[in-house]
């Protein structure tokens, strides 16, 4: 299972289109509302960047470890600061880390992951500005993995960023495929 943390203010290309892509590939996906208010739709309803709302299938408190795959954090400032200031979040990075589980982020998340001590020393890309604390910067690329840890640098690359997730689970024949069915560009 693959969750998608959301929180006020996150970016929808970066959250969305993973999320299409990896259910193409038939990952199962679960969103996940970070610091929202309980009375509304029981704590579920985030609103992104650019005033779209989702109703996510569950509340951040509710993830749990049974069938963990890979966690995902796209960006957008606000819905970054969230992401970052919320214990909850910070508790499953950090026990993805342990466990080896898959963690990616897009755009201004990969600053989470940096300042949360989790790419010292390991390659990553991230929005011009919040370049991950610790990390090797892979400057002139766009979407990076190194290890279980993808990052990449923004909206514009974020369907380079859901095929390489679809790799990283299901591999690069079923990635070609997703790519294909959509008409991207090889």
């Amino acid at each position: 299972m693959v969750t998608v943390f959301l929180a006020n203010g996150f970016e929808e290309m970066e959250a969305l289109a993973p999320i299409d892509l990896l259910r193409r590939a038939g990952v199962k996906v679960q969103t996940a509302a970070v610091g929202t208010n309980p009375a509304m739709h029981g704590g579920k309803v985030v609103t992104g960047s650019h005033g779209v709302s989702v109703l996510c299938d569950i509340a951040a408190e509710e993830v749990c470890e049974e069938e963990m795959e890979m966690l995902v954090l796209p960006g957008g400032g606000l819905g970054t600061k969230n992401l970052n200031e919320s214990p909850v979040v910070d508790r499953w990075l950090h026990y993805a880390a342990e466990k080896g589980i898959w963690i990616a982020a897009i755009c201004a998340a990969p600053s989470v992951l940096g300042n949360k001590g989790l790419l010292d020393q390991k390659r990553a890309v991230a929005y011009p500005g919040f370049e991950p604390k610790g990390s090797i910067y892979a400057e002139g690329e766009f979407v990076v993995r190194d290890g279980k840890y993808i990052t990449a640098k923004g909206a514009g690359v974020c369907l380079e960023f859901a095929l390489e997730l679809v790799s990283c689970l299901k591999g690069k024949a079923a990635a070609e495929k997703v790519k294909d069915e959509i008409q991207c560009r090889k």
